[in-house]
């Protein structure tokens, strides 16, 4: 049986940045029905090849077909009224207004330039049963999780009669049950005819959702694939561009430390985020924290960072009382904190990566002692060759790099400082295989060197890859401290995370 025609076709496509061809003679093609998903490494290309489609930038080289006619849209806007819509991973809604009101903003239903309430709430909770949630319309968006957020953008797109949905990262803040309810919306709208386009460094969802793949290498195309008929070894590979036994893995878990405490926190807690909880971190120990979203592993981060204020209890550093009030007190400690909302509470988008590394390192000096341009570049020359962070060019704005390299760039800011506790929350969210390989070595690395690391992250077995020990939370507490022996294993995890049993 003959495949339908592609409903977006792209030929020849390439497109160029100061020093920096991003895509190069790149083919793609989207048949509708189908979820296609665009795989790559960080920096691969695929970013811009959906805002060359969408209109945020233009196109330098190539041709873009839409249901077999010629387009070149100006804004997104164009490409939303020809059919294509997107949403992102930061969901781009108004949090202030209603459900119903962010689905239909712009395009209200009126009668004598009123609008009609009663209509735009029913449509509304129509749109949102046939996406299988039930949710009160007339409420504020922004009293619903992420997860409810991202279905309402998916309604607005839906409810507009879109040709071709765009998912960029639409999983990485989502549990398991809310994963599996994006997927089934999924698979309904692509029963419909519409074409999705899904973007995601999770390879397990990506082989359980997508039809196809199109892979990305260095702005290039390196081929498309049924997903079916390609390996998670094999994608990984072209991912890459080598074996992946070529990586070094970090297959045995690592020793167990016995140095001397570097923090202790004593009953240290706060009303509403964390219950009192009692840890030890030694100087060279990794030590995981495992739990689901909204346990508190953030919570606790923030108060052993200073960038929250504990109710009670104590904290040790180096084996002196302190309080900790300000992430400037905690940085003069040699405390250092990558938060895992790197767009809002670490990078400054206008910045560029040089002044971006630099910061908290000018930060502690003060700003009446600068550092100088040639120390600047002595130090960020460095930490980009020791990071591989691509583009090598620290005077381009930092917005402008992938998400795992701008990952880099924050924990470069951070490695700069020599900080004796780096604290990294969700380091390697939303990034691929290989940038995750090098953040895991670097970790590794770190530890060897006598660093302690507060590692937090939602994959188990990443937790379990570094860990020496592992903190279980659940419901904002810190139920178990367990060490990581032959006997730890993600199932024993899972279970101390359903059971919340203390150990």
């Amino acid at each position: 049986m003959d495949a339908p025609a592609p409903i977006v076709r792209m030929s020849g496509i390439g497109k160029r940045f100061p020093g920096v061809k991003a895509l190069d003679d790149v083919g793609f093609r989207l048949l509708p029905g189908e979820v296609h998903a665009l795989m790559g490494e960080n920096g691969a290309g695929k970013s811009t090849l959906i805002k060359v489609l969408t209109g945020v930038y233009g196109v330098d080289e190539g041709e873009i077909e839409l249901a077999g006619e010629p387009v070149a849209f100006s804004n997104p806007s164009a490409a939303q009224q020809a059919g294509i819509s997107t949403v992102y991973q930061e969901v781009n809604l108004c949090g202030n207004l209603s459900v119903a009101e962010n689905i239909f903003v712009g395009r209200e239903p009126r009668r004598f330039g009123r609008i009609r309430w009663k209509e735009m709430r029913r449509r509304a909770k129509e749109l949102m049963a046939r996406l299988e949630l039930r949710v009160d319309v007339s409420a504020p968006l922004a009293s619903y999780s992420l997860a409810v957020q991202q279905m309402v953008a998916i309604a607005r797109a839906v409810d507009i009669e879109a040709k071709v949905l765009i998912l960029d990262e639409p999983t990485s803040s989502l549990d398991a049950g809310e994963v599996a309810q994006l997927f089934r919306v999924m698979r309904r709208l692509k029963e419909q005819g519409i074409a999705i386009l899904f973007v995601s460094h999770f390879l397990d969802q990506i082989y359980e959702v997508s039809d196809r793949m199109t892979i990305l290498r260095d702005g290039k195309l390196v081929g498309e694939y049924l997903t079916r008929e390609l390996s998670q070894v094999d994608l990984v590979a072209k991912m890459i561009g080598r074996e992946l036994a070529d990586l070094e893995k970090l297959d045995e878990k690592p020793p167990a430390r016995v140095a001397e405490p570097l923090v202790e926190a004593r009953d240290l807690g706060r009303a509403g985020a964390i219950a009192p909880f009692t840890l030890t971190i030694r100087q060279g120990e990794v030590v995981g924290l495992a739990g689901l979203l909204g346990s508190g592993r953030t919570e606790l981060a923030r108060l052993l960072f200073g960038a929250d204020h504990a109710d009670g209890g104590s904290l040790e550093v180096g084996g002196k009382q302190i309080a900790l009030r300000t992430p400037r007190a905690a940085m003069s400690r040699k405390i250092a904190f990558c938060s895992e909302n790197r767009r809002a509470e670490g990078l400054v988008d206008e910045l560029t990566v040089r002044e971006n590394i630099v910061l908290a390192l000018q930060a502690a000096r003060g700003w009446s002692r600068p550092l100088s341009r040639r120390k600047q570049d002595e130090l960020v020359a460095k930490y980009i060759t020791t990071l591989n962070i691509r583009p090598g060019d620290p005077e381009q704005p930092v917005r402008t790099l992938s998400g795992g390299n701008q990952q880099k760039v924050l924990l470069a800011r951070w490695l700069i400082m020599e900080p004796r506790l780096l604290i990294l929350d969700e380091p390697t969210r939303g990034i691929d295989v290989g940038a995750k390989a090098e953040i895991q070595r670097l970790v590794a690395e770190l530890s060897d060197g006598g660093m302690a690391v507060l590692f937090i992250s939602a994959e188990l077995e990443e937790v379990l890859r570094l860990s020496h020990r592992v903190g279980v939370l659940r419901d904002r507490t810190l139920v178990a401290q367990l060490d990581n022996d032959d006997a730890l294993t993600s199932d024993v995890l899972m279970q101390k995370i359903a059971s919340g049993a203390p150990a």
